[in-house]
């Protein structure tokens, strides 16, 4: 009740900022709270100029960090709120005014429990960067070495928790209003994002995203990562080298420095792609500011508070159904999304390959350094509801970051696609992960450690039969529908014994393949 009502009160208190910049749509989209939209609505007087995306932007700025994080969140689903809304709000900032300097020494001082003298010969007092989350300094080690260090905000986790319980709360209330979202997967959406902000605020795990991302680059001289000073990191300070460079937008600079241009972009386009398909682990925050352009033309990173990851399995669909749309094989791009379980199998391939070409016709017919794929990603989301696909969250923190860069590449070059040369990349992978023995090595891989969590698993359905059996749980009436379906219900002996035989068989017709 109490934690209802204060949700309520702070509701009301967003949904009347949300008015005076005219961007109440956001919670009249998902329908929710029609009397606080209205009071809201009613004693709130508007202020805004501007696009609808370019309102609520702002509107998420002046709410804080937490609203931030969850504007840069909505940027990836353009099928909820649409695809002009979306990218107004992917240029939504992550600026905020630096906290004083006083505040960053304590942090440092309780973090190590020494002075902030002891560890470092200088610090400079000034901020070089300020975001919802931390603040960056720049110093120099006892040891002379330069450095960037980045602590959190004083009392952020406090304020994020809050936040972050409302937008639980909302969730929940639209799925139990509106079960035409389910499938948009709000509830878990939240989660994600807020696991996602948990990981940002302990700062020993962009530590070592960054470590991780720095082996899967060791040999490579085209793209750096900074180094981890280890003894002077901890949960909220972080410390690595300093990177030296120009950041990757600004063109005059990087032309005046002598930097042959489309050799920055090609690095940057490879650097991506090693990301997504070799590794599967993508830095999902390639804004400009945290690109540099470094004296040799190598490329460098900063940043690693977000990350993507995605398996080797979706890699494979995903790079088949990107060369799909680019030799226009539609089908082929269609039965991709059976096939990873993205469209359910009760719809028709033929129907959704028609789809898939009315979305990908009018952007790849535009000249070759206009074609987005992340757009084109964007309006195949859109259709989602058509075919009751299901929302894949890897996919969408990647169509985002796609967006980014290939926005920060046509700011160097209007006339280059990193498609376009990242396609001879893609299809080398694909030839080479496709091949028979491959798949069948990693398929085997998979099923291996299948089966090595498979008596958790059979223990786990043996705990909810029982459980369901006792009554002790409450399925959700979809789910008891579906049960109904298959044998009232009787489902856990026969399972598990079709799971076993089916690993086993599946197994066996491998062993002898090879």
């Amino acid at each position: 009740m109490f934690r209802a009502f204060g949700h309520i009160t702070r509701l009301l208190q967003i949904a009347r900022l949300l008015a005076r910049h005219d961007a109440l749509f956001l919670l009249e989209t998902l329908d929710i709270a029609p009397s606080v939209v209205w009071l809201a609505k009613t004693f709130s007087k508007k202020n805004a100029e501007g696009r609808p995306g370019e309102r609520l932007a702002r509107a998420l700025a002046e709410a804080g960090p937490s609203f931030i994080k969850l504007g840069q969140a909505l940027s990836t689903r353009s099928d909820i709120l649409g695809e002009e809304i979306t990218a107004d709000l992917s240029e939504l900032q992550d600026n905020l005014p630096p906290f004083s300097s006083e505040e960053a020494r304590s942090a440092i001082e309780a973090e190590f429990e020494q002075p902030v003298e002891v560890l470092f010969r200088s610090f400079d007092d000034e901020a070089i960067a300020a975001a919802s989350i931390a603040q960056v300094h720049f110093a120099e080690t006892a040891e002379g070495e330069a450095v960037a260090v980045k602590i959190l905000r004083p009392g952020i986790e406090q304020a994020f928790n809050r936040d972050l319980d409302l937008f639980l709360w909302v969730a929940q209330l639209v799925e139990k209003t509106r079960p035409e979202w389910r499938r948009l997967k709000p509830v878990e959406s939240i989660r994600t994002l807020a696991h996602s902000v948990e990981i940002e605020m302990d700062l020993r795990f962009e530590a070592s995203a960054a470590a991780e991302m720095a082996e899967n680059f060791a040999d490579d001289e085209t793209f750096h990562v900074p180094g981890i000073d280890w003894t002077r990191t901890g949960k909220r300070v972080l410390t690595t080298t300093r990177i030296m460079g120009i950041p990757i937008d600004d063109r005059e600079a990087l032309l005046k420095a002598g930097h042959d241009l489309e050799d920055v972009i090609k690095k940057s386009a490879a650097a991506f792609f090693k990301q997504v398909f070799r590794d599967g682990f993508f830095h999902a925050d390639l804004h400009p500011g945290n690109l540099f352009v470094q004296q040799d033309g190598s490329i460098a990173a900063v940043d690693f508070g977000i990350m993507g990851r995605i398996d080797r399995r979706t890699r494979r669909w995903l790079g088949e159904m990107l060369l799909g749309f680019l030799s226009r094989n539609y089908r082929r791009a269609a039965e991709v999304h059976f096939e990873a379980g993205w469209v359910p199998s009760h719809h028709s391939v033929e129907a959704f390959t028609q789809a898939c070409r009315s979305i990908a016709e009018p952007i790849l017919d535009k000249p070759q350094n206009e074609i987005s794929i992340a757009r084109l990603l964007a309006h195949l989301f859109q259709v989602t509801e058509t075919f009751d696909m299901e929302a894949q969250p890897q996919l969408l923190l990647l169509q985002k970051t796609m967006l980014v860069a290939e926005g920060t590449v046509r700011a160097l070059n209007p006339d280059a696609n990193m498609w376009m040369l990242a396609r001879p990349l893609i299809e080398e992978w694909m030839n080479e992960h496709m091949r028979p023995e491959q798949v069948i090595a990693e398929e085997l891989s998979d099923m291996t450690e299948t089966m090595r969590r498979l008596p958790r698993l059979l223990e786990g359905m043996e705990q909810s039969a029982r459980a369901m059996a006792g009554g002790e749980v409450r399925l959700h009436p979809d789910s008891v529908s579906a049960l109904k379906r298959s044998d009232n219900g009787s489902w856990s002996r026969t399972t598990a014994f079709g799971l076993i035989t089916l690993v086993i068989a599946i197994v066996l017709l491998i062993a002898l393949a090879l």
